[in-house]
């Protein structure tokens, strides 16, 4: 096989001595991606009989053993690099030595030994997902944060009925929401964070019973979906993306559950909805960095248990509430750089205070480091009815669509393979250019490689259109980077 003319073997090392130690260049994750591409049978499944085809000259104890066997040969083989050599046991037929591997009693004969969980957290790994992972279909859980895998969550995934952990984070993952996960029936925690997952937020993932979502710094960009307040969440952490749109009202139905909600730099526009003050045990409520506007709602004098409020870098105005600066657990209060122009005295930091105020950056008069009354007055002399608002109703149901692409020109090349796979790239950014590879039918079709304007070699290195997996089977060295770690969310 050959990449853009390259003989293959001299694409790696020449990617080897391109890129600084263990960082993972756009051209390599591409490359990677498009190795998954070529290894995903149709629609990214298994076939009912797909393990029966494998013959291995070993024995197991039982069935369950040979699939995880297989399962994790062929994720190894997926590997590209593993400079801590963390997968370097993964030899012979006993699976639960593994690294990583951990075994237990089936749910259903505690006489049978089965791979319950995985867990390759921070072992620096680059690679992707084969579809071989469906077979693993006792695992309760999968975690594979802060390595650099790429590529997509296969729809193999749909096998495991008893996941109950995912996470993914801080990886290099791309494409819409992987829906697959929606209909998994025993999963409670979802980490996607620190990918590159992109487009709307599906309206099914909140009717889901979960107990954990963590979706921030990704590229999701439609507004929150009205069903919103239907989940049964603990924490849903949603920073870091652009999801536009209003906070909906149906939050208020979180009450029961809900002990953290963090909603930061996404540009959320409209009033905060008084409903949020129905979330009784909320602790952590975080909606900073968005252009909200109208004034804090009297209700949220009734968060009695939170310990952290952050409004600051938004367009609020009116006066700061006395009750919500005498919240009976309040920690941190900030809400500094809007346009306050009122406080109780309850509302200052003082040293007789365990309670941290910042009011920086607002109208306050001659408060220390306020906005000049010419930067106030625009705002305050126009302020927000919110009983009158009518931002949010252009972000209803009908506009959360499935990609927000109204504006991206999409050029379209058919390519004559025995797939009729269609190569698209769609160009509507000045920073990002995406390329999606449809395989199958055209409603079925997976985003397998983003690639970002201004490097030159990640279009040749997706162009390839043939080849056997297999022949780069073995951990082909790449270098790369691990993921950001030690980030709060």
């Amino acid at each position: 096989m050959e990449a853009s003319g390259w003989p293959l073997p001299l694409f790696l090392v020449l990617l080897l001595f391109s890129s600084s130690a263990y960082a993972l260049s756009n051209a390599e994750a591409a490359w990677i991606a498009r190795r998954q591409l070529l290894a995903l049978s149709r629609g990214g499944d298994l076939t009912d009989d797909f393990e029966f085809d494998i013959k291995i000259d070993l024995d197991f104890a039982n069935p369950r053993l040979r699939r995880a066997y297989i399962a994790l040969q062929a994720w190894r083989h997926a590997m590209y690099s593993d400079p801590f050599n963390f997968t370097g046991n993964w030899v012979g037929r006993d699976v639960c030595s593994y690294n990583g591997v951990f075994c237990s009693p089936a749910l259903d004969n505690p006489n049978l030994a089965v791979v319950a969980g995985v867990d390759l957290n921070g072992a620096d790994i680059a690679g992707h997902l084969p579809v071989e992972l469906g077979l693993l279909t006792d695992a309760a859980l999968i975690h594979i944060n802060s390595n650099r895998f790429c590529g997509i969550i296969p729809k193999s995934f749909s096998r495991l009925l008893l996941l109950h952990e995912l996470d993914v984070s801080n990886n290099r993952f791309v494409g819409p929401f992987p829906m697959v996960l929606v209909g998994l029936p025993s999963l409670r925690y979802v980490d996607l964070r620190f990918n590159d997952f992109e487009g709307p937020l599906p309206p099914e993932l909140f009717d889901k019973a979960l107990d954990a979502i963590f979706l921030n710094d990704n590229r999701f960009n439609s507004p929150i979906p009205d069903n919103f307040g239907n989940s049964t969440a603990s924490v849903v952490v949603l920073a870091n993306n652009n999801l536009g749109g209003c906070i909906p009202s149906s939050a208020g139905k979180m009450g029961a559950t809900l002990n953290e909600l963090v909603l930061l730099n996404n540009g959320l526009v409209g009033c905060l909805p008084v409903e949020i003050g129905l979330l009784g045990n909320v602790t952590v409520f975080d909606a900073s960095s968005n252009s909200l506007t109208g004034t804090l709602p009297t209700s949220f004098a009734a968060l009695s248990k939170v310990e952290e409020l952050d409004f600051s870098h938004n367009v609020l105005s009116g006066i700061v509430p006395e009750k919500l600066c005498r919240l009976p657990s309040l920690a941190n209060f900030t809400f500094s750089y809007n346009y306050f122009n009122g406080e109780a005295g309850e509302c200052v930091s003082s040293s007789s205070s365990d309670i941290v105020f910042d009011d920086t950056g607002n109208c306050f008069g001659k408060r220390p480091g306020q906005k000049s009354t010419k930067t106030c007055l625009p705002v305050m002399t126009r302020p927000v009815d919110c009983s009158k608002d009518k931002s949010c109703d252009a972000y209803d149901s009908e506009t959360i669509t499935k990609a927000s692409v109204a504006d991206v020109s999409k050029t379209i090349t058919e390519a004559g393979d025995a797939d009729d796979s269609e190569t698209i790239t769609e160009a509507g950014d000045a920073d990002v250019s995406k390329t999606i590879i449809e395989a199958g039918d055209a409603d079925d079709s997976e985003t397998i490689a983003r690639t970002r304007t201004g490097d030159t070699t990640i279009t040749d290195t997706i162009s390839e259109t043939s080849g056997d997996l297999a022949t780069t089977s073995g951990g082909i060295p790449i270098t790369a980077t691990s993921s950001p770690t030690g980030a709060r969310f």
